[in-house]
C-alpha cells in the first residue's frame, strides 16, 4: 500500500469511545488516537483532546456515513453538544507505517492496585498481586483506558468471586469476561450484536488462556442464569434490555451497568426501579457513572 488515507474529527470527548467504535464499524478503519499530548516533563503544553484521529485504508462517501451514524445516535437521545460538531477534514498521506502509528500511542494501564491491561505488543512484568490482561484491540474496543470500562472492572474485582457464573452483554473486546475469569469465574458468557468483534473476543481469550464462550447473540436470547452481569451500552439501550438483563440474574445476583453519562442516569435509575432491582453501590469517573444492582 503507497498511501493511507488520515481523518481529523471533531468530537465531544467524552464519547470518544463510542464514536470511535462507529469508525471501526462503519469505515474501512484500521486504528484510532483518542489524544495526543505535548509534554515538557510531567507539564502538558498541549493535547488534541477532541480531535479524533482515524487510520483508514481507502476512500469513501465518509459524509453521508457520519451524517447517517450521528443521525442515529440522537435518535437514540443523545445531544447535539453530546457529540461534539463532527466537523472533519480528511487527507491522503504516502504510506509511513500508518498500520503501526495509531498503536505507539496505547500504553499499559493499570486500572487498580491489581488489574493491569498491557497492549499485546507491549512487554510488560506483573508484580506478584497483579491480574493482567493482554488485549489486541484490533476492530474491538475494550483496551482498559475508557473510564466505562474500568468502572466496570472495578465491580467486577470486588464482587465476582471462585465459582462464579458471569455474563457479559455487549462484550466487545472480551476484556471484562476475560478480567471475571481472572478472578476466578467458573463460567464466562459473553455475546455482542457486532459479528466482527467475536473472533476478536475470542483470540483475546486465547492470548490470555482463559476459556470463555463469545457469541453473536443479544440478552433476550440467553437463557441461562448468572450469578453476575456486566453490561457497558449507552444508557438508553440499557433502560431498553433492563427487563433482559434482569432475566439474566440468579436471585442474590449482581450486575453493574456503565456507559452512562452522568446526566443520562435517571433514565437509567428509572429502569433499574420498573424492574424491582436495588442500588448498592454508585461510582463515577469524570463524567461517566456505573450503578452496581442486586436482585
Amino acid at each position: 500500500m503507497n498511501s493511507y488515507y488520515e481523518l481529523l474529527l471533531k468530537i465531544n470527548p467524552n464519547l470518544a469511545d463510542v464514536i470511535s467504535e462507529i469508525c471501526f464499524e462503519c469505515l474501512p478503519c484500521e486504528g484510532v488516537v483518542l489524544a495526543e499530548e505535548t509534554r515538557d516533563d510531567e507539564i502538558v503544553l498541549s493535547t488534541t483532546e477532541g480531535t479524533l484521529k482515524v487510520f483508514l485504508t481507502s476512500d469513501c462517501d465518509i459524509e453521508q456515513i457520519l451524517f447517517d451514524q450521528r443521525q442515529i445516535l440522537l435518535n437514540r437521545g443523545l445531544t447535539e453538544e453530546e457529540l461534539g460538531s463532527w466537523e472533519y477534514t480528511f487527507v491522503e498521506k504516502e504510506n509511513q507505517d500508518w498500520s503501526k502509528k495509531w498503536k505507539e500511542k496505547w500504553d499499559i494501564t493499570r486500572v487498580t492496585d491489581r488489574i493491569v491491561v498491557v497492549p499485546d505488543w507491549l512487554e510488560y512484568q506483573p508484580m506478584p498481586m497483579d491480574i493482567m490482561i493482554k488485549m489486541e484491540p484490533g476492530s474491538a474496543f475494550g483496551t482498559g483506558t475508557h473510564a466505562t470500562t474500568q468502572l466496570c472492572m472495578l465491580a467486577i474485582e470486588k464482587y465476582v468471586k471462585e465459582g462464579f457464573r458471569v455474563a457479559d452483554i455487549g462484550m466487545g473486546s472480551g476484556i471484562l469476561g476475560i478480567c471475571a475469569k481472572k478472578f476466578g469465574a467458573d463460567y464466562v458468557y459473553g455475546c455482542d450484536i457486532d459479528e466482527s468483534v467475536i473472533d476478536i473476543a475470542r483470540g483475546n481469550a486465547l492470548k490470555n488462556q482463559v476459556v470463555c464462550e463469545f457469541e453473536l447473540n443479544t440478552a433476550d436470547k440467553v437463557n441461562k442464569k448468572f450469578d453476575f452481569v456486566t453490561a457497558n451500552i449507552l444508557h438508553n439501550i440499557l433502560a431498553e434490555i433492563m427487563p433482559d438483563l434482569l432475566n439474566l440474574m440468579d436471585d442474590g445476583a449482581v450486575m453493574v451497568l456503565s456507559g452512562i453519562l452522568d446526566e443520562k442516569k435517571d433514565v437509567v435509575i428509572e429502569a433499574i426501579d420498573n424492574c424491582g432491582l436495588s442500588i448498592v453501590e454508585q461510582n463515577y469517573i469524570d463524567q461517566w457513572i456505573s450503578f452496581v444492582v442486586r436482585r
